[in-house]
């Protein structure tokens, strides 16, 4: 069955977009064109949706913030979801419990659970993205991590089915989660521990200065491109190798941390990307260390 495009636009209107450029969605500001992209403005609209599209088999990507994702230049053949504004709610549960959507970026929810007198999110003030991602991700900084402080989640399948998965049903790991690839994050329920906001913003604060000091901000970056190695961290393993200095076109590597690739000003996607590879390629032959990628690269291979 092929998909009517223009069905599908009329159906969903202004939240519904035919071959929408990525690159306004990407922390690089680089990639191509989706064939579809939908920012639903609620559940229903979603699961709606998820419905018209299900039998097409397309291929779907849920989009975040799009902080530690590289679009390629070709863009993205199938859909793009981008959960937006309405569903980035917040709210207090008990003195010590948040309930987020999954589109609320990290560091408001940080900020909520100082004024709350909420710890143990501190951490999150330093991590770009929405918390969906985050989760996804298992993201974390500093000795914590996302894994710590979630309770549950609320998912819909690509079937439009709602479902909530505790903590100890899902398996954390460094850098990532066994949470099924069709699963759409909703909303999550975190906890931490009652404190007072004098220590919450000392510690807040302690950790922006870390990260300010240790890490690039304001250019054109997906945060960190390699995870870190059991052996070593992947910053130690590009330098040791040579690698900090090299760059393709405007694809460089940021002199302030050589795990930060960056887009110069006119880079595109696949010179990222080679750089990724040619870094990868010196590390693995100088230090017989395989790098893994902590960001995301989307889309079709020309």
């Amino acid at each position: 069955m092929n998909l009517n495009k223009e069905n599908l636009q009329k159906k969903f209107g202004k939240n519904l977009i035919i071959k929408e450029n990525l690159s306004k969605y990407s922390w690089f500001n680089l990639g191509g064109p989706a064939d579809i992209f939908f920012r639903p403005e609620s559940k229903d609209q979603l699961i709606e949706f998820l419905n018209e599209i299900k039998e097409n088999n397309l291929k779907m990507y849920i989009l975040g913030a799009g902080s530690n994702t590289l679009i390629r230049d070709s863009g993205v053949k199938g859909v793009v979801v981008k959960l937006g504004s309405k569903f980035s709610s917040i709210k207090l549960l008990t003195k010590d419990t948040i309930e987020v959507g999954a589109a609320i970026l990290d560091k408001k929810v940080s900020d909520f659970a100082k004024n709350n007198d909420i710890s143990n999110m501190e951490f999150l003030s330093c991590i770009p993205g929405s918390i969906g991602g985050a989760i996804t991700m298992n993201s974390g900084c500093y000795g914590s991590d996302i894994s710590k402080i979630l309770v549950s989640i609320k998912v819909l399948d690509d079937s439009g089915n709602e479902k909530e998965l505790k903590n100890e049903e899902i398996k954390f790991y460094y850098r990532g989660t066994n949470i099924p690839k069709n699963y759409i994050i909703l909303s999550a329920i975190l906890k931490g521990s009652v404190s007072s906001k004098q220590l919450i913003s000392k510690k807040q604060e302690k950790l922006i200065l870390r990260k300010k000091e240790s890490q690039p901000s304001q250019i054109k970056t997906g945060g960190s491109t390699f995870k870190n190695n059991n052996e070593k961290k992947a910053w130690m393993l590009i330098k040791e190798s040579g690698c900090d200095k090299l760059y393709i076109g405007d694809a460089k590597i940021s002199e302030k941390h050589c795990n930060f690739f960056v887009n110069n000003g006119r880079a595109k996607a696949s010179d990222i990307e080679k750089l990724i590879n040619k870094v990868r390629e010196e590390v693995k032959f100088k230090t017989g260390v395989s790098l893994d990628l902590e960001i995301k690269i989307i889309g079709d291979e020309k």
